[in-house]
Order: structure tokens, then sequence, then C-alpha cells
């Protein structure tokens, strides 16, 4: 169903990606905090320098697009409004590259959320004060297991996990933050911790993963990051959680760290919308990260996605935007066998 919306889903709006600088060097996004301290819950409700959420939703408001939308947003409610759907998801690396998008969506959708992050005041400068109904912050580092207190997903019924650290070392390496700790260590701590009443964890993961001792992967692998995401993968599918795995391709468009949300409803995948999905580990070259922040959340929703490995590229030309019946047969057609 076609709707007006005053806020259009951050994939379909008509900005140009080249008004947003990016970071030339690697940033710290995660710091090691002292977690000695109980769980923590936190509302989004100080004030900061800057304009408040209202205004930075206004700003974008007058960018009015027609667009084809999901059940959670075909009332064209108002960011005031109460959470539109039952679902409670909760984002674990939600100030990283790829999460943060995925909130600002959830947020755009009006989709109930909470963030699991090492640093909540993160939160706010990301997104701005957000009423504890639509957003809610915990305090928590998968690395460590005894952060990972029950309570932190009581009433959760999804959860996209985007974490993730470089390649080879850098900056954001610091505090052990390595691909083993990360992708392996975290992954399993986090998956061993969720509820059986969960209804489906999405994993972002790589291309590549299920080819590391092979060129060119070996090179990427030299520090065992496809290694440690494959691992992490394996623990997610032998569960019994149901499941969905987003290989991503090298990923491009951003990341946006020092941005606000305003900022974020406006990113645009540029000319690169079209969307490839496939199987087997077959696909090869770049992903925009707001095609990989809408296929998390599509999938959620898309039954047959469950139990189910993608890749997925994107390449110029016009794809699916937020199109649930268009990303359904994406998703669906990747499934298809192949001819003889």
């Amino acid at each position: 169903m076609a709707s007006r919306l005053s806020l259009p889903p951050i994939t379909d709006l008509p900005l140009s990606r080249k008004v947003f600088t990016t970071h030339s060097g690697a940033v710290n996004l995660f710091p090691l905090l002292p977690l000695n301290s109980p769980y923590l819950r936190y509302s989004i409700r100080r004030e900061v320098p800057q304009l408040s959420s209202a205004s930075r939703l206004n700003a974008v408001s007058e960018q009015v697009v027609e667009s084809v939308t999901s059940d959670s947003t075909q009332d064209s409610q108002s960011a005031d409004s109460p959470p539109s759907s039952s679902k409670l998801v909760l984002v674990v690396g939600g100030s990283g590259g790829v999460g943060q998008l995925v909130v600002a969506s959830l947020l755009n959708r009006n989709i109930k959320s909470r963030l699991l992050l090492r640093n909540p005041e993160k939160a706010t400068a990301l997104f701005g004060e957000q009423d504890e109904e639509k957003l809610q912050v915990v305090q928590g580092d998968t690395r460590n297991p005894q952060d990972l207190d029950p309570s932190m997903f009581e009433g959760v019924t999804h959860v996209i996990c985007t974490t993730g650290t470089t390649a080879f070392p850098s900056r954001r390496w610091d505090g052990d933050n390595t691909p083993e700790r990360v992708d392996w260590e975290g992954v399993r701590n986090l998956v061993s911790a969720l509820p059986a009443s969960l209804k489906r964890i999405v994993l972002v993961s790589s291309v590549g993963v299920t080819k590391f001792n092979e060129i060119p992967w070996s090179i990427m692998n030299l520090f065992g990051v496809l290694k440690y995401k494959k691992m992490g993968e394996d623990f997610v599918r032998n569960s019994g959680l149901p499941f969905t795995i987003i290989r991503a391709g090298r990923l491009t468009d951003g990341p946006y760290t020092s941005y606000d949300l305003n900022t974020l409803l406006q990113s645009t995948a540029g000319e690169r919308r079209a969307v490839l999905i496939g199987q087997g580990d077959k696909l090869v070259g770049e992903v925009s990260r707001l095609v990989v922040a809408e296929a998390c959340i599509q999938a959620l929703d898309i039954d047959f996605t469950e139990g189910q490995i993608y890749e997925i590229n994107s390449v110029k030309g016009e794809g699916p935007g937020s199109d649930p019946q268009k990303w359904q047969e994406l998703f669906r057609a990747a499934q298809k066998p192949l001819p003889l």
C-alpha cells in the first residue's frame, strides 16, 4: 500500500551521499569501560547542546515522498504516537556503521527498540532525546558474559546483531576489541544469553567466511576475521534459536559515526540502490550500509528467511527501498534452485 510519509525511509531519500563526509582514519568507537556495576537501563532524556529530537525530525519532515511501506508504517503515524508494532527489537552494536542505521530506521518506523551499548551516552549523541516507550538503552559488553543479565532481554522479541571490528589491526582494536573477542566470543556470549522465546535473531556477517583459506580471502583473514565470523555464524545456527544471517559485501556509504538522527535519516545509498541477494557464499562485491540495515529489518517479518543465510550486494540502479513485497521477491529468488 502506497502512503505519503512525513518521515521517508532512509533508503529512499533523494539526497546525495556526497553531502556527508566520512572519517579518514579508524575511530575507536567502543572504548573498554569498567562494567562491574549491575545492569543499568537508561532512558534518553538528558538535554544535549543540539536541536531537540522533535526539531531534528521536523527538519526532515519537509521532504515528503511517496513510498510503499511495511505493516509497521502503513498508518503513517507521527513521531509522537506510541509504537505501532508489538515487536521489541534489541539492537546490538547500535552505534556502529550499520547498527546506527538500523536504529534510525526502526525509530522512523515507530518500532520499539532497545540498544545494548558499552557506552550508553553514545545513543543520545546519535539519536537525540527519545521516549523510553520507543527507545531504551542498556549498558553491557557482549565480550563479558557477566554483563549480559537476563533482565536485559525481558520482553525482547527480535534481535539484530551488527557488532564487528576491523579485519586488520587498527585503533578499533584498542581495549581487546579484536575479531576473536568481538565476532566469536561476543556473538557466542550474546546468543547463549538470549531467551528461548525469541522470534528471530538476525546476525550481520561477511561474504567469504566459508573460503577464508582461499586466495584472495586468506589475505583478508590474516588476523582471523573471517574465521571468527564463521565460528559466530555456526554458533547461531546450532543454538536452536530462529535465525537469519546476512553476509554483507564490502561496506560502502558511511559510517556516519559522528552525526545525529537527522543526518542518519537523510542518508542515501546514492546510485547503488539495486540489490543482489544470493546464497552459497558466491557473491563478491560491495554493498551500501543502508541496504544491509534495510535487509535486516525486512528479514524480521519474512517467515521463509528463518534458518537461511544470504549474501547481499548493491549495484547501480533502482532498488526495493522499503517495499516489503520487493524484498520478499529478492529473498525468495535467492532460494530458488539453479537450473540444471
